[in-house]
C-alpha cells in the first residue's frame, strides 16, 4: 500500500474535532509512509489534511476538474496536481492512484465519492479497502441507514464488510494494513426466489 485517497469536505464544519481528525489522519499517513490522493483544494478539511501532510514532508497528490479550479481554490504547494476535464475523470483517476479510500466528514461530494467507490467494490471493479472515519459520531446516521438498507433487503449482508467504520484513524489504517478481500459474490445472490 503506497497511497490513500481521502474524500473530505471543502468546509471545516462546525466542530473543531473535524479539523483535528483530518490533521491526525494526515500525520498518521506520513508516519506510515503513505501518500495522500485527494481533490486538490486548499480549503476545508481537504486543505487541513493536505497542509498537515505537506508540513510533515508527506506526498500529496491533488486531482481537480478544470471547472472547479476557482470554486475549490486549488492548493499551490502539492507534490503533484492533475487537472482533468470532469468529475467522472477526477474520481476515476483518484481511484487509479490510490490503494485504499477513506471518507472523513463532508457533504454531498464526499457522500458521492464514498458511495461510488464502495459500489465499485461491490461490483468487483476493485478490491481495495474502503473506510469511514466516524469523527464525533458524524457518520452514525449513515451507518444506521446502511444497516437499515441491508435489513430491508437492498444491501446483501455479505457486502456490509466492504465499508469499514472506525472512530480512530490509527485503528482504521491498521484494518487497511491487514485488509483481505471478502467474498465478492454477485450482489444479487441474496435475492428471494421468484414466485
Amino acid at each position: 500500500m503506497h497511497r490513500i485517497c481521502v474524500f473530505a469536505g471543502s468546509n471545516v464544519g462546525v466542530r473543531p474535532e473535524y479539523a483535528e481528525a483530518a490533521s491526525t489522519l494526515g500525520r498518521e499517513l506520513v508516519k506510515r509512509g503513505l501518500g495522500l490522493v485527494y481533490g486538490g483544494a486548499s480549503v476545508g478539511l481537504m486543505g487541513v489534511i493536505a497542509d498537515t501532510m505537506l508540513s510533515e514532508g508527506g506526498e500529496v497528490i491533488g486531482v481537480l476538474p478544470h471547472g472547479l479550479f476557482l470554486r475549490e481554490l486549488p492548493h499551490k504547494g502539492l507534490t503533484e496536481v492533475h487537472e482533468v476535464a470532469s468529475m467522472h475523470e477526477r474520481k476515476a483517476l483518484m481511484a487509479d492512484l490510490a490503494d485504499g479510500f477513506i471518507a472523513i466528514p463532508g457533504g454531498f461530494g464526499t457522500f458521492d465519492e464514498l458511495f461510488e467507490i464502495v459500489t465499485w467494490a461491490q461490483l468487483g471493479l476493485h478490491n481495495k479497502p474502503v473506510g469511514v472515519l466516524n469523527v464525533a459520531g458524524y457518520f452514525e446516521p449513515l451507518q444506521a441507514l446502511i444497516q437499515h438498507a441491508s435489513r430491508e433487503g437492498f444491501i446483501p449482508r455479505v457486502h456490509l464488510s466492504l465499508l469499514l467504520f472506525e472512530d480512530d484513524p490509527n485503528l482504521l489504517l491498521d484494518h487497511f494494513a491487514h485488509y483481505r478481500v471478502s467474498d465478492t459474490t454477485p450482489k444479487w445472490a441474496e435475492l428471494p426466489p421468484e414466485r
